[in-house]
């Protein structure tokens, strides 16, 4: 896979503007070696716009690659918080630590530069008084040979390179010596700058030769006269200062020539450096000079510096207590640290943990799966947070079951669906005289609305329409059985009443306490000239008669109980009534359920038996189909956007002839529409 990743990477690089750029660079590079000496303006151009491309393409790269590795690196939550944690916590500890090292190192340094200063101080103040003796000796009449001579048990006992003169100013010359001059060339005389008081102090004599101590002093005594002392800085001075000091000095060499800090001269310096700052005399103007000295305080020499001197069973110090108490100090803030610490990783770990197991949570059920479970480690608002995953995938899971139970159900009604629509007539009997339209639309998939037509002779029809209490499944099997119930009793008895109390004598044994059905049964004889009919409890029918270029339309209503109640069989018979209409062509009949009168808008009106009866007055004319389809067009306009909440349906009968021998004569004519029709 690397090496694909290798192989792919050139044309990767090539999608986008700055690979393409480096690549253009790179090409022209490698094409413009060989005349990259040639001396031609324009390929000397060329090749810095290529270099330039390389440098852009590259630089684009790398931002490029920074930028993903910065998206990696932080992606977890947990490095987040452990990189937060260090650059809250621990980066400042750093800082602070580092801040006060620094300050105790330049505290040790500068202590350990002042000390220094002071050693060389107090060899100028030996200095000083030697010359003042030497000189008060002279002056009181003692021999220069014999005042020099006690310097040579005490100044130079400690300073064996220390050289003193007594200069005779009146003769010009030197009156008595002791030691080698070694401080540059022996002084003939003194320069004008040195006043009465004398001087002591540091001065250089010549760029080549090094700092030397020197000590000046005036004889009091008619005829001018000045001791000199000279206590060269050489590795005698160095060793007692160190020892005194226990600080390490770099030999004392000659002074810079601006007399400036060599910072190679500090570098070169082992251990911890630092600089002596010097204010050395020009022995010849009198004029102060620049100067410094490298020391380096090696670590014995720092822990006594920081620590302070030893403490004795009667000798205490009080920095050093100060200083004992300050480890402490910074022991117990470490151990706080690192213990702030491990409560910071444990606490990012039982929090990214958290994260983690609902990242990965999360991503499964991406992926569709529903059984992941997050194990809750903590009772705190990650825990929480976790038992809410799992609640939350428990109850998708359930509600997957549940949804394609649901959608197995309704592939199981969508088929019960189309089998009741197969139970009502597809193929209405062909009576010559009558025109017959119906539809049946249940409000849900499967419904319990029904309709059919019963051919009781060649000349006689028998029509009927059913409601059975509710809706839904129970409805549509009680619908299923009354089919198989009247398809036997209708050829059985001619007579509506009678086949409607066998009806209720058989379904009051079948039916349910909850349920009934209401039922109109109507028969057409068209040799009698007549329309029989019978109602259960149902809606009534509706009859239009031609009169002219309107028809006359009667609402019909006979008494009937609803059928199916156990127990009121007697009541049902002597209730139901059983009327005889007179018919001629031209006239209509429509047997409907409460689904066409009670369709209901969004504001809950109802649309009527009245706005029914209207719809058939005008277009005498008109075919069962065409009425059908005005009523339908009226219901579903007057309805809107409501929801159907209850099943329709509705039959329609036209007289086209009747009598034995009179009207017209035209084929019948039927439609039954099933609820898949709109």
């Amino acid at each position: 896979m690397a090496r694909d990743r290798l192989r792919a990477f050139p044309r990767t690089l090539a999608r986008s503007w700055p690979g393409r750029l480096l690549l253009a660079g790179a090409a022209a590079k490698v094409l413009l070696l060989p005349f990259v000496t040639s001396g031609r303006p324009l390929l000397a151009w060329l090749d810095v716009g290529a270099s330039l491309a390389l440098a852009i393409g590259l630089g684009h790269l790398l931002l490029g690659s920074v930028a993903r590795l910065r998206r990696r690196l932080l992606w977890r939550v947990r490095r987040k918080l452990i990189l937060s944690y260090l650059f809250i916590g621990f980066v400042p500890v750093l800082l602070v630590v580092a801040f006060f090292s620094v300050v105790g190192a330049m505290s040790v340094l500068s202590a350990s530069s002042e000390i220094v200063r002071g050693e060389l101080d107090r060899v100028v103040a030996d200095a000083r008084v030697a010359a003042a003796a030497t000189a008060a000796r002279v002056s009181s009449g003692m021999g220069a040979v014999a005042a020099l001579e006690p310097l040579r048990g005490t100044l130079r006992a400690g300073h064996p390179e220390a050289s003193v003169l007594v200069l005779d100013e009146a003769v010009g010359g030197v009156a008595a010596a002791v030691g080698p001059w070694s401080g540059g060339p022996r002084p003939d005389r003194v320069p004008e700058w040195i006043e009465e008081q004398g001087f002591a102090g540091l001065v250089t004599v010549g760029a080549r030769w090094p700092l030397t101590i020197r000590a000046v002093a005036r004889l009091d005594r008619p005829g001018a006269g000045v001791v000199v002392i000279d206590v060269p800085l050489d590795a005698a001075v160095r060793g007692r200062i160190e020892t005194a000091t226990d600080v390490e000095l770099e030999p004392f060499g000659a002074r810079a020539a601006d007399g400036a800090l060599d910072p190679a001269r500090l570098a070169s310096a082992a251990g911890l450096a630092w600089v002596v700052f010097l204010d050395p005399v020009d022995w010849t103007t009198g004029g102060e000079e620049a100067g410094n000295l490298i020391i380096r305080v090696p670590a014995a020499a720092f822990r006594s510096q920081f620590f302070g001197a030893r403490i004795g069973a009667e000798e205490l110090s009080v920095r050093y207590l100060f200083l004992v108490l300050l480890a402490i100090l910074a022991g117990l803030f470490l151990v706080i640290e690192l213990a702030a610490l491990v409560m910071g990783l444990a606490l990012a770990r039982s929090i990214t943990g958290s994260i983690h197991a609902l990242s990965i949570g999360t991503e499964r059920v991406r992926r569709g799966d529903f059984t992941q479970r997050i194990r809750v480690a903590s009772g705190d608002q990650l825990g929480e947070l976790a038992e809410s995953f799992n609640a939350m995938t428990a109850s998708v899971e359930g509600l997957l079951h549940q949804a394609a139970e649901k959608k197995r159900l309704e592939n199981e009604l969508r088929l019960a669906r189309r089998i009741q629509m197969s139970l009502l007539p597809r193929d209405t009997a062909t009576v010559p005289g009558l025109s017959v339209a119906a539809i049946c639309r249940p409000a849900r998939e499967v419904g319990g609305d029904y309709y059919e037509f019963i051919r009781l002779g060649d000349r006689r029809l028998g029509l009927l329409v059913a409601d059975v209490s509710g809706k839904g499944t129970s409805a549509a099997l009680y619908m299923a059985e009354l089919k198989g119930l009247m398809l036997s009793l209708g050829p059985i008895y001619e007579s509506p009443r009678q086949l409607l109390i066998e009806a209720n004598r058989i379904m009051a044994g079948a039916l349910d306490s909850r349920s009934f059905i209401t039922m109109l049964y109507a028969v057409v004889d068209l040799d009698a000239g007549t329309l029989t009919y019978a109602r259960a409890g149902h809606t009534p029918l509706i009859h239009a008669s031609p009169n002219g270029d309107r028809r006359v339309v009667r609402v019909l209503a006979p008494d009937g109980l609803v059928l199916g109640l156990r127990g009121f069989e007697r009541q049902f018979a002597e209730l139901l009534e059983e009327h005889h209409l007179a018919v001629r062509p031209g006239d209509v009949a429509v047997l409907f359920t409460d689904g066409v009168t009670e369709a209901m808008n969004e504001k809950d009106d109802l649309f009527g038996e009245a706005r029914l009866a209207r719809l058939l007055e005008d277009d005498v004319d008109a075919s069962c189909e065409a009425l059908r389809e005005r009523i339908l067009t009226d219901v579903e306009g007057f309805v809107g956007a409501a929801a159907q909440h209850d099943d329709l349906t509705m039959v329609l009968l036209r007289i086209d002839e009747s009598g034995p021998d009179g009207g017209r004569r035209a084929p019948a004519t039927a439609a039954a529409e099933s609820g898949a029709q709109a």
